[in-house]
């Protein structure tokens, strides 16, 4: 049966015209700034809204299968679509971690169903993450994983790193590793510097992510990997990157959202909602990479979302569960970075649609002819995260309690409607 969407009156950023969409079985069949007038099964009137293309999540974590307490696909992937999200990828370490073509399979067949955006799963590197034995990739491959992580987790060696970036070259795979040296790392929970040690915090060195950075960097450039190093947290993290893209590495890269709002100084209160992995690290740190990600070496922006429930992040910091709940909220605290003029509006947008999107291979964008997939925003519109208005199972947001700007009115995927303001 065909279904169509019209959208009158809309705004593209920085521009003035209002332009206009049909959209019919899921493609945007007419766009442009003349008025249409052909009927559709819906139609909305966006005076006042900002059209924005669909955001790409590389990674965030939707709990299934796993722990139901803390949520599921339906629930987290409508705290996406609520956040403008039309596309995400499901982090491999559910329970069971997702290293075989069945966890793969399960995961695709809930979200076919109960999914409420796209949900692409990433497959395990390593067997149960452990970084030690390599995953058949090639099979979960096949199974519809876009790509191969090992989640927060180092490999064992350096050989088992070189072994698996050789696996993924072989059969034009894509890695995203989060870069971590684990020995340097050890029990660390928050960057050892002045906070760590004025609290007596286990602190967790800059190096223990700058030496992997670049231990990945030089196998990258060996074996012609596609690499993208997931949620940088250093100001020197960037700077290699940007000199392996000079030599020629096919290496892209990505930050959390939280890492260009908060600094260390977020745990002076011992505050365990801030316990996160990478740490939050200085106010320097934080800069570089809102300078990566204006100047574009830094692809995209993550949400990094991880669900918990309440009693996870109510322990003691140092042994509370690390994550933060943002996907619903990734948008708005982009928009308050644009608002203190640390971030521009295009950069913002690139980071969380195109950027993305290149990574693993997708299309993003609004162009006639493509898929409908796209959100429309008040970007003056305000907010505020709290238990009521969060669609999360996770409740430990950032910035509960705050007034953001950035209220979605429509989040449509695919064509469907995925989320809609009441």
């Amino acid at each position: 049966m065909s279904t169509s969407l019209r959208i009158d009156n809309a705004r593209l950023p920085g521009q003035d015209a209002a332009v206009h969409l049909l959209v019919r079985d899921g493609v945007i069949e007419t766009m442009g700034n003349g008025g249409i007038t052909e009927p559709a099964d819906l139609v909305v009137d966006a005076s006042g809204l900002t059209l924005l293309p669909g955001f790409v999540d590389l990674c965030c974590n939707l709990r299934e299968p796993g722990n139901g307490q803390k949520g599921n696909i339906a629930s987290e992937t409508r705290a996406a679509a609520r956040g403008g999200f039309t596309t995400v990828c499901a982090s491999p370490d559910t329970s069971p971690v997702n290293d075989s073509g069945a966890v793969t399979n399960l995961i695709r067949d809930v979200a076919r169903t109960r999914a409420a955006v796209r949900v692409l799963p990433v497959g395990a590197a390593t067997r149960g993450l452990a970084g030690e034995l390599l995953s058949d990739m090639v099979g979960l491959s096949n199974a519809g994983c876009v790509a191969f992580s090992n989640g927060s987790q180092a490999m064992a060696n350096a050989r088992i790193l070189r072994r698996c970036m050789a696996y993924a070259r072989t059969f034009d795979l894509t890695l995203m590793l989060q870069p971590v040296n684990q020995a340097l790392a050890a029990d660390g929970y928050a960057h050892d510097g002045k906070v760590a040690a004025r609290l007596g915090l286990l602190g967790v060195p800059e190096v223990a992510e700058t030496a992997a950075v670049m231990e990945t960097l030089l196998l990258a450039e060996e074996t012609g990997v596609r690499l993208h190093l997931g949620q940088l947290s250093c100001a020197r993290s960037v700077e290699m990157v940007a000199e392996a893209r000079q030599k020629g590495v096919a290496v892209t890269a990505d930050v959390a959202m939280h890492q260009l709002l908060f600094t260390e100084e977020a745990l002076s209160g011992f505050d365990s909602l801030y316990h996160v992995v990478p740490p939050l690290r200085t106010e320097a740190d934080r800069k570089a990479l809102l300078r990566g990600v204006e100047d574009g070496v830094i692809d995209a922006i993550v949400s990094q979302h991880q669900p918990h429930d309440s009693a996870a992040k109510q322990a003691p910091l140092g042994v509370s569960e690390p994550g933060l709940s943002t996907v619903e909220s990734v948008f708005s605290m982009g928009l308050s970075l644009v608002e203190r003029k640390e971030l521009s509006l295009a950069a913002l947008v690139r980071a969380l649609t195109d950027g993305p999107a290149s990574v693993i291979g997708a299309t993003g964008g609004l162009e006639q002819g493509g898929e409908a997939s796209f959100s429309l925003w008040d970007l003056d519109g305000q907010w505020q995260a709290t238990p009521a208005s969060i669609q999360s199972r996770g409740q430990h947001v950032p910035v509960s309690g705050q007034v953001l700007s950035g209220v979605a009115h429509w989040t449509v995927c695919g064509g469907q409607v995925a989320y809609r303001l009441e």
